[in-house]
């Protein structure tokens, strides 16, 4: 009798299947074994075996909440991935970030990677040290003074836009013209970060719009990108690709098109870059014209060894410049609006402060004028805690050369990866008290202010890899919060928590606020 081919391939499926299987359990198991030092720090049980569990988060949106979560009912030291512990302590921020601690930046940056190392995502510290010696003069308080007046010109436009939406609105029923703030938040970060950088606004301020007009090669043909877009789509994937950066060459196979959009987006943000590099290069000034912008500084400048970076180099940091100098502003910018518009207190207090500080002929203070005003302070230093743009742990790596390191009582080997989360550090009953999540700048007041909480506010990181841009980020929340609530009153349409969603960034979904003038805007004009 002849046998069914159906009654004797079926076994040799089933038997490949449980073989597949049998090797992945070994491959999980081994590498739980190898990390067994690491076995008794609690966490999800799938993240002692896989990275999935993190990837997850991520993919979701709210991995910073979801931790702070896990820290809450866990306790300062959790695991989040195979070799990844996430600690919440303020003892651990100088022992992984301080200067001379010889940590390394994880492989997670890999997934940053845009036409050439930067001085974000390079993981050396040689080329990093090359790199900050170049770049850092760029950002210094005395460069910035010099290209202040590019910012100023962008946020002058800013509110004469508002000003024609309003008039174009206003009646004596309605008396507010109705905007999202966010895209406006946008606008003036990208135009700001465009003029400072490449020698031009990107335009979005003037027409409205966040699209973005760039050359394609090899035609040359121009091809219209909504850089917003563009910059959301690369930093959520990014950030999810960057936990486990082996599926990075495969993205675009991956069977969820959010990753094939991602790998889009990065390569037209890299085309925006490189045009913007290129058009600055191209820019004919004399020499008594020549603009003082950050790509001058970048151009012009040279290491140790006299070389100056290279057109690959200069893109690379475009893109850098174009991400870090406007997402993160513009995500801040929106949250200060969101919460000083939605505690009346603050507001009164903050106008007030400003009425009296800044003279009646001035629309829009410069830096100078504004930076020292004490109530300011506290209002943006409490936004930069409440919200945490940037609210994930930035992972580092202990490397081979330091051994075995010590942290919060435990012990870690080479190869693990620690990182501080910020959002947690800022939403620490244990820390800020029990009105952690009520928005309060009087907490900044020196009298109240604890040690404590002085070293756990890492909004810009710490150490030789914070960021660089912390000036420029100050300058545009400073000048941006003063000349908004000065000229205008906000309100927010939609009483309620302010939505926000989390990739590489804790980004505002959407800010649906009333705007109108007010009285001093109305008589200076």
């Amino acid at each position: 009798m002849l046998l069914d081919p159906y009654l004797i391939t079926c076994p040799l499926y089933l038997l490949a299947l449980i073989l597949i299987i049998g090797l992945l359990a070994a491959y999980y198991v081994a590498g739980y074994i190898k990390r067994w030092h690491l076995r008794d720090i609690p966490g999800p049980f799938i993240a002692a075996f896989s990275r999935i569990w993190l990837i997850l988060q991520v993919r979701q949106g709210h991995r910073s909440l979801v931790v702070n979560d896990l820290h809450r009912r866990h306790g300062r030291i959790v695991r989040l991935a195979p070799n990844h512990i996430s600690v919440a302590d303020e003892s651990a921020i100088q022992a992984i970030y301080g200067h001379g601690n010889g940590f390394l930046k994880s492989d997670f940056y890999n997934a940053f990677l845009n036409v050439d190392w930067s001085i974000f995502t390079t993981r050396s510290r040689a080329e990093h040290t090359r790199k900050r010696k170049i770049v850092s003069h760029a950002f210094s308080a005395r460069s910035l003074a010099q290209v202040e007046e590019y910012a100023h010109n962008n946020v002058e436009l800013l509110v004469r836009q508002w000003r024609k939406m309003i008039d174009s609105h206003e009646g004596p029923d309605d008396p507010y013209a109705v905007i999202d703030a966010r895209v406006w938040c946008n606008y003036l970060t990208f135009d700001i970060i465009g003029d400072l950088a490449f020698g031009a606004p990107l335009g979005m301020l003037e027409r409205g719009n966040p699209t973005v007009s760039i050359p394609k090669a090899p035609d040359g043909l121009e091809v219209t990108l909504d850089v917003v877009e563009v910059l959301n789509y690369r930093g959520d994937v990014s950030a999810t690709l960057a936990i486990c950066p082996a599926l990075i060459p495969y993205a675009t196979w991956l069977p969820d098109p959010f990753f094939r959009q991602g790998a889009e987006a990065i390569s037209n943000l890299a085309d925006v870059a490189g045009a913007a590099v290129d058009t600055r290069l191209e820019m004919k000034v004399s020499a008594a014209e020549k603009r003082e912008d950050f790509l001058t500084h970048l151009i012009d400048a040279k290491d140790q060894d006299g070389a100056k970076l290279s057109h690959r180099e200069l893109t690379g940091e475009a893109v850098t410049l174009i991400a870090a100098g406007s997402d993160t502003s513009s995500s801040t910018l929106c949250a200060l609006l969101y919460w000083i518009s939605s505690t009346p207190r603050v507001l009164w207090k903050l106008q007030n402060t400003l009425d009296e500080a800044i003279p009646a002929d001035v629309e829009v203070p410069y830096l100078a004028m504004v930076k020292k005003i004490t109530y300011l302070q506290w209002v943006v230093w409490e936004t930069l805690r409440i919200h945490s743009t940037f609210g994930q742990g930035l992972p580092r790596e202990v490397p081979s050369e330091r051994g075995l390191v010590e942290i919060c009582g435990h012990t870690f080997y080479p190869g693990d990866v620690l990182s501080v989360p910020g959002y947690t550090m800022h939403h620490s009953v244990d820390i800020w008290g029990i009105d952690v999540e009520d928005f309060i700048p009087e907490r900044w007041d020196p009298r109240r202010l604890t040690q404590r909480q002085k070293d756990s506010f890492i909004p810009f990181s710490e150490g030789p890899r914070a960021c660089i841009g912390r000036n420029l980020a100050e300058m545009e929340l400073f000048v941006g919060c003063a000349t908004l609530f000065r000229l205008f009153h906000v309100h927010v349409e939609r009483p309620g928590p302010l939505e926000v969603r989390e990739g590489w960034l804790r980004k505002p979904v959407s800010l649906q606020v009333g705007i109108r003038r007010r009285y001093l805007d109305a008589l200076s004009s």
